[in-house]
């Protein structure tokens, strides 16, 4: 199994109906400076513990720059045993160029 990709306003659609994890890649300052509502910041040093409260099923969206670097964060979490996961095409500059009011500051 692979990871899917899905857009920003796919992922916009999810976040109204579905228990979604969004998780969020960049650096630490860039993830303070602004992030979609709801996300969680997620690197080396959390992983572990970010694969042990998630469940197998639920859905994960994996969110970076420009959608890049997600994909490889989301191929290591199906490898990992995770069935719905996601790499959010464009990255967080696009969902902040589509949706500046959706982002927590």
């Amino acid at each position: 199994m692979a990871f899917k990709h899905i857009s920003i306003a796919q992922t916009l659609e999810l976040l109204d109906k579905e228990d979604v994890v969004i998780a969020d890649i960049r650096d630490p300052n860039s993830y303070q400076a602004g992030h979609i509502p709801g996300s969680e910041a997620l690197s080396n040093a959390n992983i572990a513990h970010f694969m042990m409260e998630k469940e197998f099923d639920q859905p994960i969206i994996i969110v970076c720059y420009h959608g890049m670097s997600s994909q490889g964060a989301a191929s290591y979490l199906v490898e990992q045993g995770f069935e719905d996961v996601y790499s959010m095409d464009g990255g967080f500059t696009a969902w902040e160029a589509a949706y500046s009011e959706k982002v927590e500051r």
